[in-house]
């Protein structure tokens, strides 16, 4: 039976499903993820499987049910979306792993299972996560454009995280997974389409929350991978101090960070990188982002520039993302720099003030 080969091999699990969260890029692990959460992801895995053997009635959605009060536990430690999408996604591998190593005997039918508890518990995690926080957004008090953008925020980043386990093959378009990328993606259309005649009647009102640099750029790098990889990119995040805060507007800035990575992608040579990197000086935060390019090939490459203007074949689009950055990022009370790396690329750089220490 699958759940007793994974109880007898819990602690080789364990320790398998650890080297795989710490080793990944992103979303980064944290201390607290590799010492509680890896176990409670195997014991959720392993209860789910045994109650499927049981001979007393179970429902379908117990699976999901689980599931969900899970993922919202671990959510409320602090870890991201990412973190508990990914290492459900590890737990399994593992699993599979060690199952074909020592020859275990283990059925078509509970590889199946394996599968199914994953797309489930994927799932209702992504779910639960969009519900979680609707319910943060409706606690203040924003404008209907502010909650639009949060509501665009939520839905696209739902959709994307699904789209990815499905595109890597984890789980079938036709589970849960998928069905929660379909949802996902009609509410965003609802959305936008509900939103298209208040657009000029709204204004913004922003607010500033304290974030973790980690947890930022981590969840920017997560849909940022998608688009690298659809060009034959590459895109390398390089690691960023855990102990780094910014009290910005998130969404503004992560926008003007997409704006960025959007263009360094637009114009890098094909196989080549895009490198993001962090680093704090004299209570200032730097966030870089470094392509391929080429270079400019102007003498005045260190004033900023619309993208439009840096010479590359794909000549797509108005060239207006790097106003749009610049505005974004000027509202957070930062600046934005670029520099040529002459016959390499170019580096733009976000420079927005270091959150104070806490008290």
């Amino acid at each position: 039976m699958l759940h007793e080969f994974v109880s007898a091999n819990r602690a080789e699990l364990i320790s398998r499903t650890r080297a795989k969260v710490a080793a990944r890029p992103w979303p980064s692990a944290s201390t607290q993820e590799l010492e509680n959460g890896v176990p409670l992801f195997l014991d959720q895995l392993s209860e789910t499987l045994r109650l499927e053997t049981s001979r007393t009635p179970f429902s379908p959605g117990a699976i999901g049910s689980t599931a969900a009060k899970h993922g919202r536990d671990l959510l409320g430690m602090g870890f991201t979306v990412s973190q508990v999408v990914h290492d459900y996604g590890d737990v399994c591998q593992a699993v599979t792993e060690l199952a074909i190593e020592k020859k275990a005997t283990i059925s078509a039918e509970e590889f199946h299972t394996l599968n199914r508890c994953l797309d489930d518990a994927i799932a209702e995690a992504v779910t639960e996560y969009g519900r979680l926080k609707e319910v943060a957004i409706a606690h203040y008090e924003v404008e209907r454009l502010g909650q639009l953008a949060h509501e665009l925020r939520n839905g696209l980043q739902t959709a994307l995280l699904a789209f990815q386990v499905l595109r890597d093959g984890k789980v079938a378009i036709g589970g849960s997974t998928g069905a929660v990328l379909g949802r996902s993606l009609i509410s965003l259309s609802e959305i936008i389409d509900g939103a298209l005649a208040e657009v000029r009647l709204s204004a913004v009102q922003r607010r500033h929350d304290r974030v973790s640099l980690l947890v930022f750029v981590d969840e920017i790098a997560v849909a940022a991978n998608l688009h690298a990889e659809y060009r034959d990119l590459r895109l390398t995040v390089e690691a960023v101090d855990p102990a780094l805060e910014i009290n910005v507007d998130p969404q503004l800035l992560g926008s003007a960070l997409m704006n960025l990575l959007h263009n360094a992608f637009k114009y890098t040579r094909p196989k080549g990188c895009v490198t993001v990197r962090t680093r704090a000086e004299k209570g200032r935060v730097y966030i870089d982002v470094e392509d391929e390019c080429g270079g400019m090939r102007d003498e005045h490459t260190d004033r900023l520039r619309p993208f439009g203007d840096r010479r590359g074949s794909d000549r797509s689009g108005l060239g207006l993302g790097l106003s749009i950055s610049r505005k974004a990022v000027t509202a957070n009370g930062g600046e934005i720099h670029t520099r040529n790396l002459a016959g390499k690329g170019c580096i733009f750089t976000i420079e927005i003030p270091q959150a104070s220490p806490r008290s």
